[in-house]
């Protein structure tokens, strides 16, 4: 299934993270996944929060640069060598990844990886068909 990311570019200040982080929780919008990516000036902040939608018209009002992407969710076993089999699932399917990021999501055995492809719908095929668990929210 595809989720929602929002991706938010932002000065690399201290405490800019933490306004955005408050700005959400005062909304009563919880977070499932983060990253972030920065330079010495900028970052992208990346992440999967419970009401898409509304997060990134908050985000918006209140003047930051935000927008939704489509990724994909997977399960993953928890276990070594798991993550390397997925990868290499993807390599020999010739789907793409241009990102990945580990959700803050954990079941007993299980991990939520959220991956950017070149082709989602590919890419959300290939995992299925070898039975991986894609999951539409989390």
């Amino acid at each position: 299934m595809i989720i929602k990311q929002i991706s938010i570019f932002m000065e690399n200040t201290t405490g800019r993270l933490a306004d955005v982080t408050a700005l959400l929780a005062q909304a009563g919008i919880n977070l499932r996944a983060i990253s972030i990516a920065d330079t010495t000036d900028f970052g992208i902040l990346r992440m999967v929060a419970d009401q898409p939608d509304e997060a990134v018209k908050l985000l918006k009002e209140q003047g930051f640069t935000a927008r939704e992407t489509d990724v994909i969710a997977v399960e993953v076993p928890d276990h070594p060598g798991e993550l390397a089999r997925i990868m290499a699932l993807f390599r020999d399917e010739g789907v793409g990844i241009e990102y990945l990021y580990a959700s803050l999501e954990h079941k007993v055995d299980k991990a939520v990886i959220v991956i950017k492809v070149d082709d989602v719908a590919a890419g959300i095929a290939m995992l299925e068909k070898h039975g991986f668990a894609t999951i539409p929210t989390f």
